[in-house]
């Protein structure tokens, strides 16, 4: 009882920010950024000037005064915080108050074409990128949304700029999200694009179109049914096998034996 009732205290903090430029962004325009952090952590936040008050209840302060002085840092250091950030922060550490910010949002996983920065937005987020960088065999397991296929795929980018890899290879079964497509039109690459699309997708925001269409001509990425994988020798690539739950036994065992050095 006594826990609780200290978590539900009422108490206010005062903040004061040193630089005029950082602070401004870390405010965002019209406060938007502080009215992001007073929705999602539940606090009041009056600013004046430089200076934030902030006021709730005793853990829900310490979390949004955690969130600021962290996204303040993460300015200092350059980067360009999004009112999309603050939600990530305030979950980030609501689950984990330990965690440090700049280690999860400054590892910058690729650059796009339009100079926007990848980056792991949670903390599984950031295991899952370790776990790629640090092991040949990564199985990732989650919901729906949460970041599996397109952090994959700019990991796979990420290693075909620096030429840790030659060739990207990305597959998955051509199984229907729940109803019958149908016999489709078209020749095998026109049949095998709706199944392909999210991971076509995603190179494109990554690459660009123009650029990701003459990487696929010259063979550097290859985009295929896993059906297409039995036989092959898959040497020096990055292979990604999207949607894995709907491969059979016989199916994963054929990709597992396609992997080569």
């Amino acid at each position: 009882m006594k826990t609780s009732t200290a978590l539900n205290m009422h108490t206010t903090r005062d903040l004061d920010f040193a630089d005029n430029a950082s602070a401004q962004i870390l405010f965002g325009d019209l406060n938007r950024n502080l009215q992001a952090v007073e929705q999602s952590a539940g606090v009041s936040i009056h600013a004046r000037g430089n200076t934030l008050q902030v006021s709730g209840r005793s853990h829900a302060v310490e979390l949004a005064v955690s969130v600021l002085e962290q996204l303040y840092g993460l300015i200092i250091r350059g980067y360009p915080v999004f009112t999309q950030d603050i939600a990530f922060g305030v979950r980030i550490l609501e689950s984990a108050p330990e965690t440090n910010l700049e280690e999860i949002f400054l590892d910058k996983v690729y650059i796009t074409s339009r100079n926007r920065v990848i980056s792991p937005k949670s903390v599984n987020q950031k295991r899952y990128i370790e776990a790629i960088r640090n092991n040949d065999i990564v199985f990732g397991i989650g919901p729906a949304g949460t970041g599996k296929t397109y952090l994959a795929v700019a990991m796979a980018v990420s290693a075909l700029a620096s030429e840790q890899v030659r060739s990207i290879i990305l597959t998955r079964p051509a199984v229907e999200a729940g109803e019958k497509l149908g016999f489709l039109p078209g020749d095998m690459a026109q049949k095998v694009d709706p199944y392909l699309r999210p991971l076509t997708d995603a190179l494109g925001d990554m690459l660009g179109q123009e650029r990701t269409r003459e990487l696929i001509e010259r063979g550097v990425i290859e985009i295929a049914p896993l059906a297409f994988m039995r036989g092959r020798t898959l040497n020096n690539a990055f292979v990604l096998l999207d949607e894995a739950q709907n491969t059979t036994r016989e199916q994963m065992k054929m990709f597992l034996t396609r992997i080569g050095f």
